[in-house]
């Protein structure tokens, strides 16, 4: 089964209310088996544009990756996070040559 990623590229504007959104993921990532790939760090646009901080989550599944986001705690992580960032997330599917 292939494992299922979030790719965001996020914008914060208000770092200090952004860590209550961080906290209020902790949750819906651990019941869901996410770890994170990529977070933040240093890093360079060689093409196109991106925005100030790049995030890579890894899950057991693309499905799990789907229901984590569509998860009640998840979404009110969300809550707090759309006020104060913006951003762009793509849930994908891994490759999985077998």
């Amino acid at each position: 089964m292939a494992k299922g990623y979030w790719v965001a590229h996020v914008d914060v504007d208000d770092p200090d209310a952004y860590e209550a959104y961080k906290a209020a993921n902790a949750a819906p990532f651990a019941e869901y088996g996410a770890r994170f790939l990529v977070r933040g760090g240093t890093r360079e646009c060689r093409e196109g544009a991106a925005r100030a901080r790049t995030v890579v989550i890894e899950f057991p599944s693309y499905e799990a990756a789907l229901a984590c986001y569509d998860s009640p705690g998840y979404q009110a992580a969300k809550a707090l996070r759309d006020p104060v960032s913006t951003g762009d997330l793509v849930i994908v599917e891994g490759y999985d040559p077998a």
